[in-house]
């Protein structure tokens, strides 16, 4: 979803006035956050397929019937010069209904998924985060970088901590596990809040599953403890913000890793979610191996993450051999790669 938007951030600046029209999934999350953005949404039926079981699966095909359907209707209506995709099984109705209009396919992770994958055959162009996606790919890729808004390049080091209420002279630990939050995670930090704040700043993207915990384990600290938590079940536009104060976090390895952090050359103690197949695996080994991140397996976190946050905490200059492998993995001209390519789609059709 944000890929998307900074796409058609660069799009709408690179080619004023241009049409478009947001295709998501029934009940989808999206939603709000599209209609808020002012873009012209719609939706159509959609399910997957992989995984499903055989009771499920009846009702699904019947469902992506009737998203083939109402996307071939949109399309009449709408007649649209190129189609873009960032992934999901939502996309699957759309893709082959339009399978004879110019598509380009925008695959985030490095590894794709399945529904990723069945999409690459109706794409003109596939655009890809990393060089190392194109082991999964028969088709020749586009290396791109992963598509960032342009609003994160407004912050630096000091306004972040400046927004934040930050102290400018202690490091700062960020910790974040997405809206719905990471709660391996925040198993292991939330009991060792003391220990961690002696030796630095927490800012706490706790997500909204373990804020009413978290709430309870902060009213339990000292009064001097407190000034250095600082807690959040989640944050938007400030999210900025704590990665630019940020010396060193903690989080999941969806694929924002791959383009937050070489942004802002945040080093990064990973752990993959377990139960998201492989895809945050190869991520996180993808910038582990490059010397940007330390990869934990998250059965192993309860023993092993505090001793490896000391121990980057202790080490500035282990701390900034990793700030500067992940700096070189930056590609910060994603979201305009991308517009350019889907306007020289557009105009081959013209």
């Amino acid at each position: 979803m944000y890929p998307a938007l900074a796409v058609l951030r660069a799009l709408n600046a690179k080619h004023p006035g241009v049409e478009t029209l947001w295709v998501g999934g029934e009940g989808g999350m999206e939603t709000e956050l599209v209609k808020r953005e002012g873009i012209p949404f719609t939706t159509i039926p959609a399910a997957g397929l992989h995984g499903v079981g055989l009771r499920a699966l009846p009702r699904n095909l019947i469902q992506l019937s009737r998203g083939v359907a109402a996307s071939q209707k949109i399309l009449r209506e709408f007649k649209p010069d190129v189609l873009f995709f960032t992934g999901g099984y939502v996309a699957g109705p759309m893709a082959f209904a339009g399978r004879k209009i110019p598509t380009l396919l925008f695959v985030p992770d490095i590894e794709p998924g399945l529904a990723l994958r069945s999409l690459a055959r109706f794409a003109d162009v596939i655009a890809v985060t990393t060089e190392e996606s194109q082991k999964y790919f028969t088709q020749k890729i586009t290396v791109t970088g992963y598509p960032l808004r342009a609003d994160l390049g407004a912050w630096t080091r000091q306004k972040g901590r400046a927004a934040l209420k930050l102290d400018d002279d202690s490091p700062v630990l960020l910790i974040v596990g997405g809206s719905k939050g990471a709660r391996s995670i925040n198993q292991v930090i939330v009991p060792n809040l003391p220990a961690l704040l002696e030796m630095t700043q927490v800012v706490h993207i706790t997500g909204q599953l373990d804020w009413e915990a978290v709430e309870i384990a902060r009213a339990g600290l000292t009064s001097a403890q407190r000034t250095r938590y600082h807690a959040y079940p989640y944050l938007h536009e400030e999210m900025g913000a704590a990665l630019a104060a940020a010396d060193l976090v903690i989080a999941r390895a969806g694929a924002s890793t791959l383009g937050e952090f070489p942004f802002f050359g945040l080093p990064a103690i990973l752990v993959p979610y377990p139960h998201a197949w492989r895809y945050q695996k190869v991520n996180a080994d993808y910038l582990a191996e490059r010397g940007a991140a330390v990869m934990l397996e998250d059965e192993l976190i309860s023993g092993e993450l505090l001793t490896v946050v000391k121990d980057l905490l202790d080490n500035p200059s282990k701390r900034e051999a990793m700030q500067k492998a992940m700096k070189s993995l930056n590609r910060p001209q994603a979201a305009q790669s991308i517009a350019e390519r889907i306007i020289a789609l557009g105009e081959k059709r013209l």
